[in-house]
Parts: structure tokens; sequence; C-alpha cells
């Protein structure tokens, strides 16, 4: 903790499962899997090194396409608590971790 602010871990390991769970992976696509209404989250085009409030502040700007997206495409809107977030970014910076990335990752409803 640093001037009163807790920052969450960078679990890219976590983020690759709450991509898929989440429904991310319904309009962002990592390794040609998912949906192609949204950029792809492939590592190779992340900032090096990349700053995770940078890549927050453009979902945020992006927030009200970004909803009414979910709402059409799923029925409602995307939770995510601060700590799911930075897994998620972590996860679209780390190649290593992407090419893990399978159908298999996807949950069947």
């Amino acid at each position: 903790m640093e001037n009163g602010l807790q920052i969450p871990a960078f679990d890219s390991t976590k983020g690759r499962k709450l991509f898929a769970s989440k429904g991310c992976v319904v309009c962002h696509s990592v390794n040609g899997i998912g949906g192609e209404d949204a950029p792809e989250f492939a590592a190779e085009y992340m900032d090096d090194p990349m700053n995770a409030f940078d890549f927050a502040a453009k979902m945020w700007r992006g927030a009200p396409a970004m909803i009414a997206m979910q709402e059409d495409e799923m029925g409602g809107q995307i939770e995510l608590r601060g700590d799911e977030l930075a897994a998620i970014i972590a996860f679209v910076h780390d190649a290593d971790e992407q090419a893990k990335f399978s159908q298999a990752d996807i949950p069947h409803t």
C-alpha cells in the first residue's frame, strides 16, 4: 500500500480464466478465439511496458459503447471488481499466458 492506495495483484493466469468467464471473449479475441466486434487483445499489440491505468482509462472512455454491446450480446453489463480488472489487464499483456488460451477456457452455457 502506498499513500493509502491498495494496488491489486496482476495475476495473468486468473485473468485468462476471467477473460472467458466474465464474457470479454464474446467481443474481444485472443489467439483468434473470440468475438470480432471489439479490438483484439493480443499482447503483441500492447505497449511495453503497459500502464494499467491508461488501459483502464481507455476502457472508461469506451464504456457507453461497451455497455451497450454487452447488453445486446449478453443481456446485461459485465460486473468487475478491481482485482478482476487487474487480472484481465495482466492477461492482455502476457504473451506466455495468452499462448495457453484455447476454446477449452470458454465455459459452456
